[in-house]
């Protein structure tokens, strides 16, 4: 997992250009002052690109477009839904509420899904690190689902996991263990690509059901701007993109 974590960081824009950065720095150390001008260039250039609102629009677009947003009634009826964690972080103190990111809409997703009648059980799939966190993600997933009017019967935690081959792994052995086939993923469009195509390794008919689309169209003046949240949508894209073709 930590050579996955360090492989994922060094093709992302930043630490792409932090690889080349070092590069340049050690070229001109020994002495080869035009290397290493054309390594600190193609550094810049790199985290400029990716950091401007259409090149990385274009590349969650690309991932996002196999999954618009559906209607309520159109999604199938199905047996479970599973929702993968990533979108709250639990408490780190008693007193502390958990924290809402920026990928939440898959819980309020996941509750509209249940009280649509589309779904009758909720697998809540998100793991915990008891060095800084006092619950898994799921236990903070159930607590914001209990307060958005979802019953603690239509809830089963998945607390294991701790990225999404093993949302995968773990949730479909709970769904097996109650006899169901098929179900509905929420998760992020960003993310749906890969977290669709694990959970269809495990043998499971899954209705993908994708929702916090990313990609805008940001105004005329701005499309030429560097964007901290562009550069963001870029890093977790290509480690979308990666994800998908190693099949992790």
């Amino acid at each position: 997992m930590m050579l996955s974590k360090l492989v994922i960081a060094a093709v992302s824009p930043l630490g792409t250009a932090l690889v080349l950065g070092v590069l340049a720095w050690l070229s001109g150390l020994f002495g080869n002052r035009r290397l290493a001008l054309a390594l600190g260039g193609a550094a810049l250039v790199w985290l400029w690109v990716w950091s401007l609102p259409v090149p990385s629009n274009w590349l969650r677009g690309h991932l996002e477009a196999a999954y618009p947003v559906v209607p309520l009634h159109a999604v199938p009826s199905a047996p479970a839904l599973v929702v993968l964690g990533g979108g709250i972080s639990p408490p780190q103190r008693p007193d502390d509420p958990p924290d809402l990111g920026a990928a939440a809409d898959r819980i309020w997703y996941a509750a509209r899904l249940y009280h649509a009648g589309r779904v009758p059980l909720l697998v809540l799939s998100g793991g915990g690190d008891p060095a800084v966190s006092l619950t898994s993600e799921a236990a903070a997933m159930r607590g914001l689902l209990s307060a958005l009017g979802v019953p603690e019967r239509a809830m089963v935690l998945e607390e294991q996991s701790r990225n999404t081959r093993e949302n995968a792994r773990f949730s479909v052995a709970l769904l097996r263990e109650r006899g169901i086939g098929s179900m509905v993923l929420v998760t992020s469009a960003l993310h749906m690509r890969r977290a669709l195509g694990l959970f269809a390794a495990e043998g499971m008919q899954v209705f993908p059901a994708a929702t916090d689309h990313e990609a805008r169209r940001p105004a005329a003046w701005q499309v030429w701007l560097p964007d901290t949240g562009a550069l963001d949508g870029s890093g977790r894209a290509m480690k979308e993109w990666l994800g998908s073709w190693s099949g992790r």
